[in-house]
């Protein structure tokens, strides 16, 4: 796909992999929509869209609500007149041990509540967002591409129970969209980042990040722009569908 003019939408576009992701494509041409709760960092991502040359549209939605969702992905086809891509980024954590326990007693179990949350929004919204940007994709004609974000903790992570199902959840449902929506010219891929360094990770302690990044064969942690390129690169490559690239220095082989 070449990328110029394209109406590309990002979930979680806000900060983090999303506006790294935003920028580069952009930077290619692309027009992004750019979803997210958080308004002001929204505002931010897109100013940096338009610093490159791009038009940038932001929108607050909630993509856990089905609602929420039709409603967003049928104003972005209203502003934009197409959509190209979406990148299933959005998502959130809250860890805890499935149990835990203390001198021989259990002292705490991961809440059902956490549970529901994560898989609320990373998993529910993965498929909502998917759904709804490949009903737009079929009834406006346009040959597409759907990016799920998974993780290497789709592979089973300690303290992440309900992380690790919805990244192993998202990573499953783009081979099958990769499969369903063939026929219809849309390509569906996962992307599984290992440790990077956003926002998040680098509020960690300096002792923490040294000790993540000694874990690493590459002996460091990756960064927001190497995702970003992944996700171009299977943008751009016409013939990748249904498969998950890892991007993690070797961290798991």
């Amino acid at each position: 796909m070449d990328l110029q003019d394209k109406v590309i939408a990002i979930t979680g576009g806000g900060r983090g992999l999303g506006r790294a992701m935003a920028v580069q494509f952009a930077e290619r041409g692309a027009k992004l929509a750019l979803v997210d709760l958080d308004q002001e960092a929204l505002d931010v991502t897109a100013s940096l869209c338009e610093e490159v040359g791009s038009q940038a549209r932001t929108y607050q939605a909630n993509v856990a609500s089905e609602a929420s969702v039709v409603e967003l992905f049928e104003r972005i086809v209203a502003d934009f007149g197409a959509l190209h891509g979406l990148v299933n980024n959005a998502g959130i954590t809250r860890d805890g041990l499935f149990v835990k326990v203390k001198d021989g007693e259990i002292v705490n179990k991961m809440s059902l509540e956490q549970w529901q949350q994560v898989i609320d929004v990373n998993l529910t919204g993965t498929f909502l967002c998917g759904r709804e940007a490949a009903v737009q994709m079929i009834n406006t004609g346009c040959q597409g591409v759907i990016i799920n974000i998974s993780s290497i903790s789709r592979h089973g992570n300690m303290g992440q129970t309900n992380y690790t199902a919805t990244k192993a959840g998202v990573q499953a449902m783009a081979v099958t969209w990769a499969k369903e929506l063939a026929r219809f010219g849309i390509r569906s891929a996962a992307i599984a980042p290992g440790y990077i360094g956003t926002e998040m990770v680098m509020a960690m302690k300096e002792e923490a990040r040294d000790k993540i990044a000694g874990m690493i064969p590459a002996k460091r942690l990756g960064k927001p722009e190497e995702i970003a390129k992944t996700a171009v690169f299977i943008f751009e490559n016409d013939y990748i569908s249904g498969r998950c690239l890892e991007v993690d220095g070797a961290l798991r082989v």
